[in-house]
């Protein structure tokens, strides 16, 4: 049977369906050996990591994105390169309405104050979500369920995509960060998506607006984030992804945004079924 190595931590599922299903499993500085791997988002698919591999076939990531994996060599070598889109979709969603609830009612920043004895009761007078327009960059799977959710709240959902969808009302980018009160991001890293949110859309936020980001931290340009929310204030922002993996000094030393570590997928449902799908799609290969 094939030989897998799988290079990131993932749900046990993964490693009991292959070994059921007669699949060699190789540690992972063996991985050279290998006929199919499973990579998250820390093991850098590259030329060189593929061209150590002279038996790979198949490269699954256990998750959406893919600008970890060097698809287009890979797919030069006649190597296929698949993913589990829907996997983390949930997950990502709920984070993203998190957030929401977290930037409107100043929930951090209120428990930090409570923990340290204070009682700033006055001070963390937010908004409600409901009756606001929320505005969706990307209306992929992980988009509509958010703006299914936002729905729910009694929200309107304006977006923007290269694609129409007819369950909502589409508007040109410019116009969404014009109109929207809660703008988040939804979108896979392109050359086209990357530093797509520079200082002329990021000036069009509404006063008091909030900005979400649990897509990929290179589309929102930083040096341009961090000089608009020196000027700006009342805006809001929550971030779950950042350029080069972490926050950056300065941004960390702004007052007006939420940090989380990239842990929209980092649920125990979602990493279940990302290593089960990865497994299946690796048995069926080889099927």
């Amino acid at each position: 049977m094939p030989f897998v190595a799988i290079m990131d931590d993932i749900d046990e599922v993964a490693l009991k369906l292959l070994k059921n299903s007669g699949f060699n499993i190789l540690p992972r500085d063996e991985f050279y050996r290998s006929d199919a791997i499973i990579v998250r988002s820390a093991t850098k698919v590259n030329k060189d990591f593929i061209d150590r591999c002279k038996n790979l076939k198949l490269i699954v990531r256990a998750g959406v994105g893919l600008d970890n994996i060097d698809v287009e060599y890979a797919k030069k070598l006649g190597i296929e390169v698949k993913n589990t889109p829907k996997a983390t979709v949930i997950s990502v969603a709920e984070l993203t309405l998190g957030l929401m609830f977290s930037a409107a009612r100043y929930i951090p920043f209120a428990h930090m104050s409570t923990k340290s004895g204070k009682w700033e009761k006055k001070a963390f007078k937010g908004r409600e979500l409901f009756g606001k327009i929320v505005g969706i960059v990307g209306l992929g799977n992980i988009g509509m369920e958010v703006a299914k959710r936002c729905e729910s709240l009694g929200m309107e959902v304006i977006y923007y995509d290269i694609i129409d969808r007819e369950a909502y009302r589409k508007v040109e980018l410019h116009k969404l960060f014009e109109e929207a009160d809660i703008i988040t991001l939804h979108l896979p890293l392109t050359p086209e998506t990357r530093e797509m949110v520079k200082y002329d859309l990021l000036s069009k936020i509404k006063y008091g607006g909030i900005l979400i980001n649990t897509s990929r931290g290179e589309i929102i340009n930083t040096r341009d984030l961090i000089k608009f929310l020196n000027e700006r204030r009342d805006v809001m922002v929550a971030l779950d992804v950042y350029e080069n993996d972490r926050p950056s000094p300065e941004l960390l030393k702004l007052e007006n945004v939420i940090f989380t570590p990239h842990i929209g997928a980092q649920t125990e449902e979602a990493q279940r079924r990302a290593a089960y799908e990865a497994a299946n799609i690796i048995i069926d290969f080889f099927r």
